[in-house]
């Protein structure tokens, strides 16, 4: 949520500032820490759309790309993030960049000083830096959080590409249907209406709603407005999301393909964290965060039954977060001790069954979108010449 901070500078100057923040308390800090001095803090809602004031997203793959090569190179700690920071032409990040160098120069570790700024450095990432403190593995922390980012990413980009097609089909669709019910409907209402032909019941509602439109545009059209404005407001809200999801979910097979992407998702956090050395149980309630609520109370069992000594193994099948195939290779990883490298291969079994889903779902669906759009138009041109139709009829 963003909150509006009004605080002192310099001890006599009051800016504004806008941050995104979990909680007042949290937009307080964040300002604290930046060198101001807090007045007040007001939650500007969910709805706030100012540009102006609007922070830029924190670039946090290319900062970790751009991290690793530099240290690579050999340069320091200090003059990599150093260089960043002259580097960088955004405002908002390049602040951000001035602040992690300030809180190296007062002492902290790297990882104390990137938890400062939660909403550009998630707590998954924070504890994979300081998990590689301890052994002075940073280039290796961030080669695995980049491979780890990239992946997702990747899975993410074949979502949205599948989704271009039909979404473009249905809003050409939806655009034809608009130009005929707006205005080519009300051109034939006129007609009909002068030559007075008796018409079948179905265009006679449908040379109606021409009539209704050529005389009520202005109301439709603010009606209209209101309810995709509510419309809108509703979907953004968490709770409506929220509620959506939970009924997706109960899909038979959209839900399980759901549950899969989710468990692809944890699955790949997990191993990230438990290569990084952090403890299984810890790993898991980190990556928590990252599945819906529908999967977090599983995931609590079974980080309770590992915590209790039962195998990992045992615990996610116990608690269906796995399928045969994961169950399996959660064995493996359990023999062998590899358990990080396993968690990568069960979250790339499943990328893949997801890619597999994907375009056998997208080859059935985008031809029966075709066929939905074309009826749809085709029958409101066929209802609309069916009277001319009759007429040639009848002077035959």
């Amino acid at each position: 949520m963003r909150y509006e901070v009004k605080a002192l500078r310099d001890g006599d100057i009051v800016a504004k500032l806008a941050l995104d923040a979990t909680n007042a308390q949290d937009a307080r800090t964040q300002a604290r820490e930046q060198g101001y001095e807090v007045l007040s803090v007001r939650s500007l809602g969910g709805l706030h759309l100012s540009l102006e004031s609007r922070q830029e997203k924190f670039p946090l793959l290319l900062f970790s790309q751009e991290l690793l090569a530099l240290l690579n190179a050999g340069l320091s700690l200090m003059e990599a993030i150093q260089t960043l920071a002259v580097k960088e032409t955004r405002p908002d990040a390049r602040k951000v960049l001035d602040q992690v160098i300030a809180g190296l120069y007062e002492g902290r570790n790297l990882s104390a000083a990137l938890e400062r700024f939660p909403t550009a450095f998630p707590a998954l990432y924070v504890a994979t830096v300081r998990a590689s403190e301890r052994s002075s593995g940073l280039p290796e922390a961030l080669s695995r959080y980049v491979e780890y980012q990239s992946q997702l990413d990747l899975v993410r980009k074949k979502l949205i590409s599948a989704s271009i097609y039909p979404v473009l089909l249905i809003s050409v669709g939806l655009l034809v249907t608009l130009f005929l019910l707006i205005y080519v409907v009300p051109k034939f209402s006129k007609i009909y209406q002068s030559v007075g032909t008796d018409l079948p019941f179905l265009s006679k509602l449908l040379i109606q709603w021409g009539s209704l439109l050529e005389k009520n545009g202005l109301l439709l059209a603010i009606a209209t407005a209101s309810i995709i404005g509510a419309g809108i407001y509703w979907l953004r809200r968490p709770a409506t999301r929220k509620w959506i999801v939970s009924m997706l979910w109960l899909i038979p097979q959209l839900g399980e393909r759901m549950k899969i992407y989710q468990l692809a998702r944890f699955y790949r956090t997990l191993g990230m964290l438990l290569r990084a050395g952090l403890p299984i149980v810890t790993a898991m309630e980190m990556a928590a965060g990252l599945l819906p609520p529908v999967l977090q109370a599983p995931l609590a069992g079974a980080a309770l039954n590992i915590s209790e000594g039962r195998p990992v193994s045992h615990a996610m099948e116990a608690n269906q977060l796995t399928t045969p195939v994961a169950q399996r290779m959660l064995l493996v990883g359990e023999r062998t001790g590899k358990m990080g490298e396993m968690m990568d291969n069960i979250a790339a079994f499943y990328d893949n069954e997801m890619a597999r889903f994907v375009e056998w779902f997208t080859r059935l669906f985008e031809p029966l979108l075709m066929i939905v759009i074309g009826l749809i138009i085709g029958l409101i041109v066929i209802l609309l010449y069916m009277p001319i139709f009759e007429l040639a009829g009848n002077i035959q």
